[in-house]
């Protein structure tokens, strides 16, 4: 096995040009597209590590790494030593000599930042509670398949200003679009997540008004109201009560506009049945578009 000095990790959105993350959809929608069938990972070796629970993300990641040729193991927090027994930056260099790719599924950033540091090969963000990157990689792709270039568009983000959230942020800024991000003062984006909108120039606003932020929208995106590692559900309900997206809400956004939804969805909370089944919804298309966006990840990853 060839050990890279210099391994393309892909962390979060904002550690990367415009043209690094274009290329990466590129080669999500050439791949789509039935393009790229040589499987230009055969014989790479994929280890998928999960701190916590996960159905697309170890779906996604399995059954696009076999399809490009790829070999996949996937393991739990419980099952090796990560971060217990030894460092996670030992666990990274037992793995790079394993493996030619590694992504982590975890809580603290910290965690994914140690393994990156140590890791002799490429390290993917597969979520920690501060961002989620892969999902939003698949959310470009869905928004201009379906409605054209993200560049100026209007995305409404109501809810949680959660990690998912933050990396839309961080899209907003790279892609060039406007993000209205509509939640409680008690879940607003941080102090020092505004310094960064506000140093990077970027046009990302926050409003109390749900019907404010939704008005005129491309898009309206939301999440769930208790994330897994939220313990204060009745509070969270309470205060998200006001932000639920139902055919009144969708109904201020432009008429073209699209609902998405990173998934799982708790119907009637967060997303009324009608919305998220209704011909303006484009989560399974999110959905789907998780793998197309990681194998353009994986391939970037390992300059294939």
């Amino acid at each position: 096995m060839t050990i890279q000095k210099s391994p393309r990790h892909f962390l979060d959105i904002h550690n990367h040009s415009i043209d690094e993350l274009r290329e990466m959809l590129s080669r999500a929608a050439f791949m789509k597209r039935g393009q790229g069938a040589e499987r230009p990972l055969l014989g790479k070796t994929l280890a998928l590590i999960f701190e916590k629970p996960s159905t697309r993300t170890r779906v996604s990641f399995e059954v696009g790494m076999r399809q490009l040729g790829g070999e996949v193991i996937c393991l739990t927090g419980k099952e090796i030593q990560l971060g217990h027994g030894e460092t996670i930056g030992d666990t990274a260099r037992v793995l790079s000599r394993y493996v030619d790719i590694i992504m982590l599924r975890t809580d603290h950033e910290t965690k994914l930042q140690e393994m990156a540091e140590a890791a002799t090969v490429p390290v993917i963000n597969g979520l920690t509670d501060s961002s989620h990157p892969v999902q939003i990689m698949a959310d470009i792709l869905t928004y201009e398949e379906r409605k054209g270039p993200i560049k100026d568009a209007v995305f409404c983000w109501t809810g949680d200003a959660n990690n998912v959230c933050e990396s839309f942020i961080h899209a907003s800024v790279a892609f060039d679009f406007e993000l209205r991000i509509a939640c409680p003062p008690e879940l607003s984006p941080s102090h020092q997540t505004l310094e960064w909108i506000k140093a990077n120039k970027g046009r990302v606003t926050v409003h109390r008004d749900v019907e404010e932020a939704a008005t005129g929208a491309d898009a309206l995106v939301t999440d769930t109201w208790v994330s897994m590692h939220n313990k204060d559900a009745h509070r969270r309900h309470n205060l998200l009560k006001p932000y639920q997206v139902n055919d009144r809400i969708m109904g201020l956004a432009k008429k073209d506009a699209i609902f998405m939804h990173c998934l799982p969805a708790h119907r009637e909370e967060e997303v009324t049945s009608s919305v998220i089944d209704g011909p303006q919804s484009a989560v399974w298309d999110e959905a789907e578009n998780r793998m197309h966006a990681q194998k353009g990840i994986l391939t970037w990853c390992l300059n294939r």
